[in-house]
């Protein structure tokens, strides 16, 4: 029976549509969708899963992109990245 109204309680809270309840869900898929991309990148394995490293290199992105040329440096990260995406979709496809 705790299984059964487990399932229920699972079942109403991902049909829940309640403003909060949806940006909260919506904010829970984007931060698993960022720590995908960061493992993916290898980062964690580099970086032996030294957070505060992480965060430092984080950091020092954010510094970059606030400088005059930080447009230019995100079109340019942007297109490697693409690259990335259209590589490894080729590799699996």
């Amino acid at each position: 029976m705790a299984a059964a109204r487990h399932r229920l309680e699972a079942a109403q809270a991902r049909s829940d549509t309640r403003a909060w309840v949806v940006q909260r869900r919506e904010r829970t898929h984007q931060l698993i969708e960022l720590g995908g991309l960061v493992a993916k990148a290898g980062l964690v394995d580099l970086a032996q899963d030294d957070r505060a490293a992480l965060y430092g290199a984080f950091l020092e992105l954010a510094d970059r992109l606030q400088a005059p040329d930080g447009d230019g440096t995100k079109l340019l990260w942007r297109r490697r990245g693409q690259r990335a995406f259209a590589s490894e979709a080729e590799r699996v496809g």
